[in-house]
């Protein structure tokens, strides 16, 4: 697994904030609306946070929604909305009201242009989005102009999101990552892949500053790799990374309100607890233990 192999390469893990007994204490499974979500994550302490959005374009989105979006694309645009944009709007309505200025960075990652090595922003001059619903919009119109590709590593990803912390005086930020498939592995399960050690190292680095960092997986998986990584990961500040399966979630049988509700409390139920602990980071300048 990706955490033990992190654990092999990289050492013992150190003595994180927000550990394991971490989890709020407003968890309740069963909240009916976004709504409640919103109305809990205040309650619990989260203040404010801004929004940034990293979408996968790997090639395997063509085919990952074989079982669980009906055999097209996940990136199919219908008048049915595909899983990125049921994702986008779920995470998006739910943080909004937490975002001061409502400007949602945007990247892509996985096309033929960007491959494992770096990143597009949805607009060539680097503006943000403004609003989920121009996020939206600004995605369905690029879709038909994207190569998929890949292989995939959010190495780049989690670091363009560093930056954007850094260039926003260090205001903390959720990273949301929408993927269909987890970091490429290599065919030996005792060697790292560069692409898995890029993203540990990633992981590591982000953890010295204000980000929390949201996977959402959508497609058929497979996810075992993502499982661990919650907690595998060593010489983290903070735990700084939580995984969700989107899939899985709305695949149930409740009705969709209940359904969107589950998503956004798996999602971002964590953030609470991830930005008190956030808070008492010093900017990696100015904090002699972090290193590089």
């Amino acid at each position: 697994m990706w955490g033990e192999r992190a654990h092999h390469k990289h050492g013992h893990h150190h003595d994180n904030v927000g550990s394991r007994d971490r989890q709020p204490k407003f968890i309740a499974d069963n909240y009916s609306s976004v709504d409640e979500v919103i109305t809990a994550l205040r309650e619990a302490g989260l203040e404010s946070s801004n929004l940034i959005f990293g979408i996968d374009f790997t090639k395997s989105n063509d085919w990952s929604g074989k079982h669980s979006f009906g055999g097209e694309s996940l990136h199919a645009i219908s008048r049915t909305p595909n899983p990125y944009e049921q994702a986008i709007s779920i995470i998006g309505r739910t943080l909004s009201p937490f975002d001061d200025d409502n400007l949602i960075q945007c990247f892509g990652f996985g096309d033929v242009s960007t491959c494992d090595h770096s990143v597009f922003s949805f607009y060539e001059d680097y503006r943000p989005c403004c609003g989920f619903e121009e996020v939206l919009d600004r995605y369905k119109q690029m879709i038909p102009y994207l190569d998929l590709s890949g292989p995939t590593s959010f190495a780049p990803l989690i670091y363009a999101a560093i930056s954007v912390v850094e260039n926003s005086n260090y205001q903390h930020h959720v990273l949301v990552i929408i993927a269909d498939g987890q970091v490429a592995t290599s065919k030996s399960y005792s060697i790292v892949s560069p692409q898995e050690e890029a993203t540990i190292q990633a992981l590591i680095d982000a953890s010295f500053y204000p980000l929390s960092i949201v996977m959402v997986g959508v497609g058929d998986g497979p996810w075992d790799e993502m499982q661990p990584a919650d907690e595998g990961i060593p010489a983290r500040a903070f735990y700084n990374f939580q995984f969700v399966n989107f899939t899985d979630i709305m695949s149930t049988s409740k009705d969709m309100e209940k359904k969107e509700a589950a998503f956004a409390f798996a999602a971002l139920m964590e953030i609470p607890t991830q930005y008190k602990a956030a808070q008492g980071l010093l900017p990696p300048e100015d904090d002699p233990s972090a290193t590089n």
